[in-house]
């Protein structure tokens, strides 16, 4: 597992299995977003799997998959959400985190300034820059 922090309320990752729910859970995640969509490759672990694994210890599990079809308004609404109502850090995952990334990047517009989001995702090791425009307004 391969966990980049963003800031203390959140953490990405690329692709995990469910053998990782048990230190994810021991780092102090209270939830676990997944924004990789069911099928994407023949290794990738079904959403249900993860979210069986997450249930067993006892953390919150959120399927927000992110594909082909691109950005919703809903999927930032729904990050926000699960962000906004979680009593601890959320992790959250998707093939290499760049998904996760933009979800978390999006659903903290007007919350936070644009050059600050940015900052965070880059210090993480994701350029977020070309969203800047959609962060710079409040969604």
């Amino acid at each position: 597992m391969e966990l980049k922090r963003i800031n203390e309320h959140v953490s990405v990752s690329p692709q995990i299995s469910p053998e990782d729910v048990a230190a994810i859970k021991a780092a102090g995640f209270v939830a676990i977003i997944n924004n990789r969509p069911d099928g994407e490759s023949p290794d990738q672990p079904p959403s249900a799997v993860i979210e069986a694994a997450a249930h067993a210890a006892g953390l919150g599990y959120h399927f927000i998959p992110l594909g082909r079809e691109g950005v919703s308004p809903q999927m930032v609404e729904d990050t926000k959400s699960v962000l906004e109502g979680s009593a601890g850090p959320v992790f959250c995952y998707c093939r290499s985190g760049t998904r996760s990334t933009t979800l978390w990047a999006l659903s903290q517009a007007g919350k936070q300034p644009a050059a600050e989001i940015i900052s965070a995702a880059a210090n993480a090791g994701y350029d977020m820059s070309h969203l800047a425009g959609h962060l710079s307004q409040n969604q």
